[in-house]
């Protein structure tokens, strides 16, 4: 799951000391980067989450708040 040089977002992540040390073994083992470890985690994550019944209602819930919000900022501007 290599991905392109200049194709990427760079974010800080702050791991408690033993999580990032059981990661740094996986990656090991594995003849991984940790930062490639890190981007599967991430995309089966992601991935779950996009068919996640309680996930989606939260998204909309989010959305439907963001819209009211929207909404009323815009009838203060009249």
């Amino acid at each position: 799951m290599s991905t392109k040089p200049g194709n990427t977002k760079n974010l800080l992540l702050r791991l408690e000391p033993g999580l990032a040390e059981r990661l740094q073994i996986v990656a090991d083992v594995e003849g991984r980067s940790v930062s490639d470890v890190v981007r599967e985690a991430i995309t089966r994550l992601v991935e779950q989450r996009r068919s996640d019944k309680h996930f989606l209602q939260l998204l909309d819930d989010t959305l439907a708040r963001h819209e009211q919000a929207l909404r009323l900022l815009r009838d203060d501007e009249r």
